[in-house]
């Protein structure tokens, strides 16, 4: 099954800047990433995805040149988008890429997955998989083709979350804490 990726990287991280600063964007906040290597928190996220992913698309802002930068040179199309929150940005993500069997709704501050993870939620779609780790759901989270449509109306800050009481969903179990680490506020940062 051919997925696309959807990574949100389009909302402002006010948490984060009330701490850091305002002119502070959480996604190129330097992170140390379970390999122990530095880069940017979008960077982690990126450097993560599966290679068995037909497209990946990065949905951002278009003031975020950095992030624009380092989704193309990882080989993403860049969706520009001033969103009005998560529902809006995976809407326009799913439909610019219309044509894929499924997605994998990934969010741009969750550095810490691990990539055997991504790879598991993605195995047999057949509805929506989603990640569970000490009893939480998390992400990614996988949808099939069927979903697109639903995606695609979402709208405002509400994520699929509304889905999943629609559908046979598939809880795939995972000793990866980091499917439910995001990057919020500063101390986020560090993992260890």
């Amino acid at each position: 099954m051919t997925l696309a990726a959807i990574v949100l990287a389009a909302g402002q991280g006010s948490r984060f800047r009330a701490e850091a600063g305002r002119d502070q964007d959480k996604l190129l906040a330097p992170c140390v990433g379970r390999d122990g290597v530095t880069r940017p928190v979008i960077e982690q996220v990126l450097v993560n995805l599966p290679q068995g992913l037909v497209e990946r698309w990065v949905v951002t802002s278009p003031d975020r040149t950095a992030v624009i930068q380092l989704a193309k040179t990882y080989g993403c199309k860049v969706l520009l988008l001033q969103s009005a929150g998560m529902g809006h940005s995976i809407a326009a993500g799913v439909a610019a890429s219309a044509s894929a069997q499924g997605w994998l709704v990934v969010l741009g501050d969750m550095p810490f997955i691990q990539a055997s993870t991504i790879e598991r939620v993605m195995e047999g779609l057949d509805s929506i998989n989603v990640p569970v780790h000490a009893g939480r759901y998390g992400h990614p989270v996988a949808f099939a083709r069927a979903f697109g449509p639903a995606l695609m109306v979402l709208t405002g800050d509400r994520g699929a979350k509304s889905l999943f009481a629609q559908a046979a969903l598939k809880e795939v179990p995972v000793d990866d804490p980091g499917v439910s680490w995001d990057v919020d506020v500063p101390a986020s940062l560090d993992y260890r």
